[in-house]
């Protein structure tokens, strides 16, 4: 199998191992990158390059590592080049996986599901929480009502950007940098997708936020957003909050039932059901990382495999990407923001 890498810095690198590991010598692994010279993150082996520890031949032009004829491209580029590479790869015929987030705005994203759909090409964006067992299972619970009807959740994410990647600057990452996408409400996009995973997308997205510390970055480090779902017809307020600061990390859901609570701690890896009664049930739910990026990639190659289809498609992902975007043009209006689709969860049951 020949798979092209578009981009290696952290998150492609990642998934190069992972390939690297799960197809062994069947992957002959092709690499697009306008600037030479990464460094090795995590496990070399000796190798002092990218190219050299997973056994990847580059290219500087996209055009001549599409002419290779990948059946598959990974685009792990900055955000806002995404799209031209993604477009390409589909007009070429590759099979396609894209980072999440899709794009950095909405102009393109409707013609790339097009040409997806004209090329019949798999697609699928990269949101590795949709693999995490402990919302697998709160997906469950809520479908079984296991704590009666949900009358609101609240979600929180929080991690401190300049310990993201050690090795580098963090005021040159691409979260930080609003001409290659940045800021938390897309670079930390996960809470958002899962969100409307869990309740469904939203009738109206109300957002505040900004650039609120002293991080020297050009982008919003905190955004409260609250998102107006529903359930079964009645409102189901959804509150979920991001930043870039905390120390330690955060990643927490917690919904209020008529019957009880709901509480996912995805670092502590725990999720608690509490009863009306005080009573409390404790599962552990923890997993390895990388574990899910493994997860997501084997995910992928199955889809084109034709044995699994995509979790995460273009048209999913463009529906949480749109709500960030509302939650993002809230803030800087203030006011709320209408979003022109507006449905229920996908099925009823978790499918992993």
């Amino acid at each position: 199998m020949k798979i092209l890498i578009a981009g290696l810095g952290s998150i492609g690198q990642r998934h190069a191992r992972t390939l690297r590991t799960l197809l062994g010598e069947r992957l002959e692994l092709l690499a697009y990158r306008v600037q030479g010279g990464s460094r090795v993150i995590g496990e070399a082996g000796g190798a002092t390059t990218p190219e050299e520890a997973f056994g990847i031949r580059s290219f500087r032009r996209l055009d001549e590592a599409l002419a290779e004829k990948p059946d598959a491209v990974f685009v792990t580029n900055p955000t806002a080049l995404h799209l031209p590479v993604a477009q390409a790869a589909a007009e070429a015929g590759c099979h396609l996986f894209v980072e999440k987030p899709l794009a950095h705005e909405w102009e393109g994203i409707e013609r790339l599901i097009a040409t997806v759909e004209r090329r019949d090409v798999v697609a699928m964006v990269g949101h590795q929480l949709r693999f995490h067992p402990g919302l697998s299972a709160l997906r469950s619970l809520l479908a079984d009502r296991a704590v009666g009807r949900p009358l609101a959740a609240q979600l929180e994410f929080g991690e401190y950007l300049p310990a993201w990647h050690p090795w580098e600057d963090y005021r040159q990452s691409y979260a930080a940098r609003p001409e290659l996408g940045g800021g938390v409400l897309l670079s930390q996009l996960h809470d958002l997708d899962y969100a409307c995973w869990l309740f469904g997308m939203p009738a109206r997205v109300y957002a505040v936020g900004g650039h609120l510390s002293s991080l020297e970055i050009g982008v919003e480090d905190v955004a409260s957003v609250t998102l107006e779902c529903r359930d079964e017809g009645r409102l189901l307020p959804v509150h979920v909050h991001m930043d870039y600061l905390q120390r330690p990390p955060v990643r927490t859901c917690r919904v209020i039932g008529e019957e009880g609570r709901l509480l996912l701690d995805v670092q502590a890896g725990t999720l608690t059901v509490v009863g009306v009664d005080g009573r409390t049930v404790e599962r552990s739910v923890g997993i390895d990382r990388n574990e899910l990026f493994v997860r997501e990639v084997r995910h992928f190659l199955a889809c084109i495999a034709g044995t699994e289809q995509p979790l995460v498609t273009l048209r999913t992902a463009a529906e949480s990407q749109r709500v960030a975007l509302a939650a993002r043009a809230s803030i800087a209006s203030g006011k709320p923001v209408e979003l022109p689709s507006v449905h229920p969860p996908t099925g009823r049951r978790a499918p992993r």
